[in-house]
C-alpha cells in the first residue's frame, strides 16, 4: 500500500503548517485544504501542498479524483522554476499511480512519465527527491513487479529522508522494505520494519496512518497477537469514520452515517 512523505511538518512553530497536520493526520483532509486555500492562490508552495493533501484523500478514501485533478493543475500552472514544476511532476506521477491501484484506471505509463519528468527537473541535492525517490521505488513495486529496483530506490529515499529528519516519510519507506523482506521471506527482518513503522506513527499521531501499519504487523505475526493488532486496527477505522476505504473494507468494518 502507497504511502507516502511529510508534507507538512509536525515540529513546525507555525501555526498553520500544525493546524494542518493535526487535521491531515485525523483524516480531516477536506478543512486542511481549506486552511490552505486563501494562500494557495497565488504562493506554489502552498498551492503544491494543498494538492498533496486531496492526492493523499483519493488514497485513502477512493474518492475526490476530480479534487485533486482541479488542484493538483493549479498547483502546475503556479510553478514558475524547476524546482517548483519538479515538485508538481512529483505529485501528477503519485496521482496517477494512485489512480491506477484505487480508481480502476491504468495511468502507469502517466505515473512513470511524470516521475522521470520529476526526477530531470529536481537537482540532485533538493529536498524533493527522497519523496520522489520513494514514489519511484513504489511504481517499482507494485506495477513493474521489480523488487530489486524497489529495494534501490527505498534505500536511497530512506537515506535522504533520514539526513532530512522526514520521519512520516521514514515509516512509510520501512513499512514497503518490511513487505519487500516478506516476498524474500525474511520475516523477522519484516516485522523489525513493520514495527519501526507502526512507532514512529503512533509517536507522530499520524492517526490515519497507525490502523495500515497495525495491519501490516499483524500479518507477520501468529494468533493471538494478529488478532489483537487487527483489533485495534479495526477500531482505529471504526473512529475514523471507515477510513482507509479500502482497508474498512478488508476488515468488514461497516460505519452507519448520520
Amino acid at each position: 500500500m502507497a504511502g507516502l512523505g511529510s508534507t507538512d511538518s509536525t515540529m513546525s512553530d507555525d501555526p498553520l503548517d500544525r493546524a494542518v497536520w493535526r487535521l491531515r493526520s485525523r483524516a480531516c483532509w477536506d478543512d486542511a485544504a481549506a486552511l490552505l486555500e486563501p494562500k494557495a492562490a497565488t504562493d506554489p508552495g502552498a498551492a503544491l501542498r494543498r494538492a498533496s493533501l486531496l492526492v493523499e484523500r483519493c488514497m485513502y478514501t477512493s474518492a475526490g479524483w476530480q479534487d485533486a485533478e482541479d488542484a493538483l493543475r493549479a498547483a502546475e500552472s503556479l510553478a514558475s522554476d524547476d524546482e517548483e514544476r519538479g515538485g508538481a511532476a512529483c505529485e501528477r506521477g503519485y496521482l496517477a499511480y494512485v489512480s491506477t491501484l484505487f480508481h480502476d484506471r491504468d495511468r502507469s505509463d502517466e505515473a512513470r512519465s511524470a516521475l522521470g519528468r520529476a526526477a530531470a527537473l529536481l537537482r540532485p541535492g533538493s529536498p524533493r527527491r527522497p519523496l520522489l525517490d520513494y514514489r519511484r521505488g513504489l511504481i517499482a513495486q507494485h506495477v513493474t513487479k521489480h523488487a530489486d529496483a524497489a529495494e534501490a530506490a527505498f534505500r536511497r529515499a530512506l537515506t535522504g529522508a533520514v539526513a532530512q529528519g522526514d520521519l512520516l516519510l521514514c515509516s512509510s519507506i520501512n513499512r514497503h522494505l518490511a513487505a519487500l523482506a516478506v516476498e524474500s521471506g525474511e520475516l523477522a527482518e519484516a516485522r523489525e520494519l513493520f514495527a519501526e513503522s507502526l512507532r514512529i506513527r503512533e509517536e507522530l499521531g499520524y492517526l490515519v496512518g497507525t490502523a495500515p501499519a497495525l495491519m501490516a504487523l499483524a500479518d507477520v505475526h501468529p494468533e493471538p497477537q494478529a488478532g489483537r493488532l487487527r483489533a485495534e486496527a479495526a477500531r482505529l477505522v471504526r473512529l475514523l469514520g471507515g477510513v482507509p476505504s479500502w482497508l474498512a473494507k478488508q476488515l468488514g468494518v461497516t460505519v452507519t452515517r448520520a
